[in-house]
């Protein structure tokens, strides 16, 4: 009997999720780059960024450039581990033992 390993429920919301594959692969994303990509709105990015920074997952920095508002996400350590953990206990519901 093939065991499965539990599915981080914080990462197994399909925004978050998607919000952290773009953050493993670049050094920072910006609010607008993170809104094109997933399709979302502005207020269901705004929350579960929220959610992914209280977890430690990622970092938010606020700031301006020039007049404008800017807001940068960097994916922490913590959050880079949880990911690989997920992908990893993604991986035994994949496998097939013969």
């Amino acid at each position: 009997m093939q065991m499965f390993k539990e599915l981080n429920p914080l990462l197994h919301s399909e925004l978050r999720l998607g919000v952290m594959s773009i953050l493993i692969s670049v050094e920072e994303a910006d609010f607008l780059f993170i809104k094109e990509k997933t399709g979302a709105t502005s207020g269901n990015i705004s929350v579960q960024l929220e959610k992914l920074n209280e977890a430690g997952y990622l970092k938010i920095e606020k700031g301006f450039l020039g007049k404008r508002t800017r807001t940068v996400c960097r994916i922490t350590p913590e959050g880079t581990t949880a990911f690989a953990e997920y992908v990893e206990a993604l991986k035994s519901y994949l496998e097939i033992k013969s």
